[in-house]
């Protein structure tokens, strides 16, 4: 006891003559956000975690952000390295040690690629508490040294919002600063949410002096959302997977009226008589009025009808179509559909209106990779998008959103492989993917799971093998910006806690156990130092000893430059990488495609499980999965600092409730024929009648009737992607009922 005491008396002596320290870096929670954190530590321990002290209009940490040294001392988080001793999914583990792991894992590895061959690899990583250096680049690099592996293709939350972009502009899709807002007299908020879905806690900032200076604001959204209450002149009710009849309409309007931008449509766009011809129905015999939108999307006529001249007449106006429409059946229509509309009034080369571009923003070198010997003699999907190229665009790949799908079915059911081997990693996968259940039933198929996590996820829980990977405060990694122009250097802040290791580092031995011998001959710090080193020689960029101190590094952009203003300059030259040279309308790449779901043109395609589908009458209530403000996903869903700021709900309108015998915070059951979900339920108007919402990224906790009681809301989302590869998570049809006994 003496000796206890005598230690313990030592330990608290260093920490109190220990130098307190401040780490500059910026918090990596998957929401985009970049915002500056300076973590105080002293003794190698976080005591306390603080926002930045950029000048201006700067990204303030949210709760998320303040609660991170909660997350990396939790008492749930995996610090030692685990091996599954129960069935697939009841979280019986027992530890092991990093040599028993790797050797378990090397040896599931190398016998599965000699009995079945190396497509039945399976590989996914997300973002969750990952960037450049620890990202999907490291595991392509091993698992392309162990002869390839099946890899997904497209991306969970934006690829509608892609297949358009490539399809109309030929690239990837552009975006906005928030400067842009700022001269805009008139902004749509198309189901966008920037209190909480932010990607940059200042966007609200923006908005709110938007608004002080004169700016219109409209909300188009099925909720109504903070931002709408905070922000908007007008809320306009929508009903899910709607969006694209109402900019038919809209279209129809302006066109009918004369109020579309003919000079613009006949120099920089293609096929406009074709999408004239559909909107007037000559096509089909359905003219797309207002009146027509309004059956379907429950907006009325006049209300669609206003909204279009608004938009038209008013200059600069932005379109801030979010991605969230887009996780639709038909995603890629509503973007496109969008696009089109931008393009026939010309906001998308005006100045402060349309779709300002995200900018050319630099491009960070990656850890190099042999190809990928699985994907070499395959040939492009039929719905390829021709800006990646490569082997992105490979048939041998699996769509994300399928991956249960590919496990259950394989060879026999049209994939390219039969699937044994499955390695997860910077994901919540079996959580955050539609139909929980069907990707369970994938899960106990497999012969092997591997999964690289900080916590016992809902997805750790079925894997064989777990280990444990330290956050991004105990590492040193590179930010590049996807949006925005935020750089940083991941500054590590202390040392990985128990056995924990980066994904860089897990990737490491593995190749050694594996017999690879030259993955990789450099430190963190030192990839980070070449990549900062490399990108500096070639443009305006501090160094890397500058760019350590300072943490972060934020492009300034100057005045707004139009989404394509180096390919409208000059219309002769062609200077879209489209068929046309155009923007296109009509889009002559999915003209070759032949398919009927994805039409030339965009169209109003009827979602399956619509209101006006069999199932409607079983289960009548249209299901959205939003974002939460205490969540990045599915991140922090465990903190329960955060958990005291947020319950989660099930938002139903007063209307709907009533006819249920439904009162606020009665514990009800939403459900389907994919699964079960009980949690409180909140009564309220901000919702639209035959509309329920339930938060993304809950986890999943199901009893041994398979019915979840986290408020995980893809138990009831469909196991399907869109025709051009989008995630569809906001497309299914529920019944919801009070429940009396639990």
């Amino acid at each position: 006891m003496r000796i206890n005491n005598f230690w313990r008396k030592c330990v608290i002596w260093r920490f109190q003559h220990t130098e307190e320290q401040i780490v500059r870096t910026i918090c990596n929670s998957h929401c985009g956000g970049t915002c500056e954190m300076k973590v105080h530590v002293k003794g190698n321990r976080i005591i306390r975690i603080e926002s930045g002290d950029e000048e201006g209009m700067s990204h303030r940490m949210c709760a998320r952000g303040r609660a991170y040294r909660q997350r990396v001392y939790a008492p749930d988080r995996l610090l030692y390295p685990l091996k599954r001793t129960g069935a697939r999914g009841a979280g019986e583990f027992t530890r092991v040690s990093w040599d028993e792991a790797l050797k378990t894992v090397a040896s599931e590895m190398k016998r599965l690629r000699a009995t079945y061959g190396n497509a039945s690899i399976l590989h996914f990583c997300s973002m969750a508490d990952a960037h450049t250096l620890h990202h999907v680049q490291a595991f392509h690099r091993l698992l392309c040294q162990f002869g390839g592996y099946t890899a997904p293709w497209g991306t969970i939350s934006d690829e509608g919002a892609n297949f358009a972009a490539g399809m109309t502009y030929g690239t990837r899709p552009k975006g906005y600063t928030p400067e842009d807002y700022l001269n805009s007299r008139l902004i749509i908020m198309w189901s966008w949410n920037p209190v909480t879905t932010q990607q940059g806690t200042n966007i609200p900032l923006y908005l709110a002096r938007a608004k002080e200076g004169g700016t219109k604001i409209i909300s188009v959204d099925p909720r109504y959302t903070d931002s709408t209450a905070i922000f908007a002149d007008q809320w306009i009710p929508i009903r899910p997977g709607t969006d694209t009849a109402v900019f038919a309409a809209m279209a129809y309007v302006i066109v009918r009226e004369n109020l579309h931008d003919k000079h613009f449509i006949d120099t920089y766009t293609f096929g406009f008589d074709r999408f004239r011809d559909y909107i007037f129905g000559l096509e089909d015999g359905v003219e797309k009025t207002p009146e027509w939108a309004e059956v379907i999307s429950g907006i009325p006529a006049v209300t669609i009808a206003g909204l279009a001249r608004e938009y038209a007449c008013t200059k600069p106006a932005i379109l801030n179509t979010s991605i969230a429409a887009g996780r639709t059946a038909f995603g890629e229509q509503y973007h496109r559909a969008a696009s089109a509309l931008e393009s026939i009034t010309g906001n998308i080369v005006i100045r402060n209106g349309g779709r300002p571009i995200s900018r050319d923003l630099m491009r960070i070198t990656q850890i190099p990779s042999p190809p990928n010997q699985v994907e070499l003699d395959a040939s492009s999907r039929w719905n390829a998008l021709p800006y990646r190229g490569g082997s992105v665009n490979s048939s041998a790949r699996v769509n994300v959103s399928l991956l249960a799908d590919a496990i259950l079915k394989g060879k026999a059911g049209g994939y390219p492989a039969d699937y044994k081997f499955l390695w997860l990693s910077n994901t919540n996968y079996l959580n955050q993917l539609g139909e929980v259940n069907k990707t369970i039933e994938a899960f106990q198929k497999l012969e092997f799971i591997l999964v690289t996590e900080q916590f016992m996820s809902s997805t750790a829980k079925y894997a064989d093998i777990v280990l444990p990977v330290c956050s991004f405060l105990e590492r040193n990694d590179l930010y590049a910006p996807r949006t925005g122009g935020a750089y940083a250097i991941l500054n590590k802040a202390i040392e990985p806690l128990g056995e924990s290791k980066s994904q860089l580092q897990i990737c490491e031995a593995i190749a050694s156990e594996l017999g690879i011998t030259d993955y990789n001959d450099r430190s963190d710090e030192e990839w980070v130092r070449s990549m900062v080193t490399k990108l500096s020689e070639e443009v305006e960029f501090p160094s890397y000893n500058i760019l350590r101190k300072r943490g972060i590094h934020r492009l300034k952009f100057g005045k707004s430059t139009p989404v394509a203003k180096k390919e409208l300059e000059d219309p002769e030259q062609k200077s879209f990488p489209t068929p046309s040279g155009k923007i296109e309308i009509y889009s002559q790449i999915i003209d070759k495609m032949n398919h009927p779901l994805i039409p030339p043109i965009p169209k109003y395609l009827e979602t399956w499980e619509s209101l006006n589908d069999h199932l409607a009458k079983k289960y009548p209530l249209q299901l959205i999965t939003p974002h939460f403000n205490r969540r990045a996903h599915s991140q922090f869903d465990n903190l329960p600092w955060l958990r005291e700021l947020q319950t989660q709900v099930v938002t139903i309108s007063t209307l709907d409730a009533e006819s249920r015998g439904i009162r606020q915070g009665d514990m009800v059951k939403i459900f389907n024929d994919r699964g079960e979900v009980r949690i409180p339920a909140e009564v309220t108007e901000r919702i639209m009648p035959g509309v329920v919402a339930i938060p993304q990224g809950a986890w999943c906790t199901p009893d041994r009737n398979g019915i979840d009681y986290g408020g995980c809301p893809n138990m009831l989302t469909k196991n399907i992607s869109s025709p051009g590869g989008a995630f569809t998570c906001n497309t299914a049809l529920v019944q919801m009922e009070r429940v009396d006994d639990l």
